[in-house]
């Protein structure tokens, strides 16, 4: 694909980044709780494989660089046995889950968690009312 130069707009976003405190606790949740598949881990930085996007998690900087900013969101059409595996391996919701929007046939649910550091993850899914 060819891009102009000039300008981002039509460019994929092709990474996401995190700053954590603690790398091997984050591997343990990212890997063994979410069962996100882990590419690659270098220089204080781990590089896990998305639909179409890589999430590095690195370790922050300094004790002062400010961990979250940035929300994640799951897709989860298969919303309620996502909270549930995720609840029995441990993860705590922050509220019930939420309804965002609502159609004859559907309904957009959120629900989020936090990971070890505090950053701002959750479920968001379509589901069939």
């Amino acid at each position: 694909m060819i891009y102009d130069s000039a300008t981002l707009a039509g460019r994929p976003l092709t990474q996401v980044g995190l700053s954590v405190r603690d790398l091997n606790r984050a591997r343990h949740f990212y890997r063994d709780v979410l069962g996100l598949a882990l590419l690659f881990e270098t220089n204080g930085m781990m590089f896990f494989q998305m639909v179409g996007l890589r999430l590095l998690v690195g370790k922050a900087y300094s004790a002062e660089q400010s961990i979250g900013g940035s929300i994640l969101y799951f897709d989860a059409p298969d919303f309620e046995s996502a909270v549930d595996a995720l609840t029995a391996k441990g993860v705590t919701f922050l509220s019930d889950a939420q309804v965002l929007q609502r159609t004859d046939t559907h309904e957009l649910k959120l629900r989020s968690f936090l990971d070890p550091d505090g950053n701002a993850l959750a479920l968001l899914g379509l589901v069939p009312r």
